[in-house]
């Protein structure tokens, strides 16, 4: 019975923390501000929890902006220079200190939390910068807003030519819907292309088409980054100011360009080297025995070598033998001589 009643017990004290780690998990990520205020030049210190593990953040200071909004304007009203970069550890939290500057915009300001690569997500604190001008917020269009149904993915593979160092294509594929109350028509949509650290590269695309309050379409936009690029790149997706998702994208090495040059290094040194070979071979001066063999005998004026006909045997010259002295000739006969015959 007493073991009965202490498992109960146990089971009543967990029940809240149980309860309560799923209701954390569910609100998202949060962001939270050692000050709610401070001037250009100090720094505040900028915790955040519930974001995705080991997850790489960007943190800045943006102007004209609430967190019910959002940055209106972008990145573009954001103090980019003096923003930080942070790793969340494990458990999705960190702590990082901000140098405080004045955004060029006027405030109400705040400091905007965001993901750099993987799933987007992003938060925002308010902030007030001391001593920067404050003017109110441009009116909210009552226009539709766009906003992400699906996660996005990036259709197509690479080519032949992609190996030699072609430009790489893909086809950015998503589905949004039209969550305010008039129609959306030709809706304009930035694409960027960043590598590493570095800021995107933003195209702007223009889809066709109306979207009415309440509908939603499937949208593909092309992507193309430039020669020879490879490593890992990130394709983000912008629309009203407002970055609607990342889609991560490694793209191989060009080998075909590698093995080029590897052919190139070998085969031009060895042509090269036949070549000069061969022009030393024809100006480097001979030996006396080379030059006599290859000098042109006397030439008889008006003699001139016919080729022997066909049909024609040359006949074989007769066989020199050697000239006899006139005061001796030659006796067949050596045992037939006398005594007289001595000279």
């Amino acid at each position: 019975m007493k073991r009965s009643v202490s498992a109960l017990a146990a089971l009543l004290t967990l029940a809240p923390a149980a309860l309560a780690a799923p209701a954390r998990a569910a609100a998202g990520p949060a962001v939270g501000l050692s000050a709610s205020q401070g001037g250009s030049g100090g720094s505040i210190t900028v915790t955040g929890s519930g974001w995705r593990p080991e997850a790489l953040l960007t943190i800045l200071i943006c102007g004209q902006s609430v967190p019910s909004r959002g940055v209106t304007g972008g990145t573009g009203s954001c103090a980019n220079a003096d923003g930080r970069a942070v790793t969340t550890d494990a458990r999705g939290t960190f702590r990082r200190r901000l140098p405080v500057a004045e955004p060029p915009v006027p405030c109400p300001c705040v400091v905007h939390v965001a993901t750099v690569t993987g799933a987007a997500a992003e938060t925002d604190a308010a902030f007030q910068v001391a001593g920067h001008a404050v003017e109110p917020l441009p009116p909210e269009s009552v226009s539709g807003r766009l906003s992400l149904l699906t996660d996005t993915r990036l259709d197509g593979t690479d080519g032949l030519l992609t190996r030699f160092g072609a430009p790489a294509f893909r086809t950015l594929v998503f589905t949004v819907g039209n969550a305010g109350p008039s129609p959306v028509k030709d809706p304009v949509f930035r694409v960027g292309t960043s590598h590493g650290v570095f800021a995107p590269q933003w195209d702007e695309q223009q889809w066709h088409g109306t979207l009415a309050p309440g509908g939603r379409a499937r949208i593909a936009l092309p992507v193309e980054l430039p020669a020879g690029a490879h490593g890992d790149y990130t394709v983000s997706l912008e629309y009203g100011g407002r970055v609607l998702a990342e889609q991560p994208w490694g793209v191989d090495r060009p080998w075909g360009v590698i093995v080029f040059w590897i052919l190139a290094c070998v085969v031009v040194p060895t042509a090269v080297f036949r070549l000069g070979m061969a022009v030393v071979d024809r100006v480097r001066p001979r030996g006396p025995e080379a030059r006599r063999a290859r000098r042109p005998g006397p030439r008889l004026p008006g003699l001139v070598r016919r080729p022997p006909r066909p049909g024609l045997s040359r006949p074989d010259p007769a066989p020199r033998t050697a000239a006899a002295l006139p005061w001796f000739t030659p006796d067949t006969d050596r045992g037939s001589a006398t005594e007289a015959d001595a000279p």
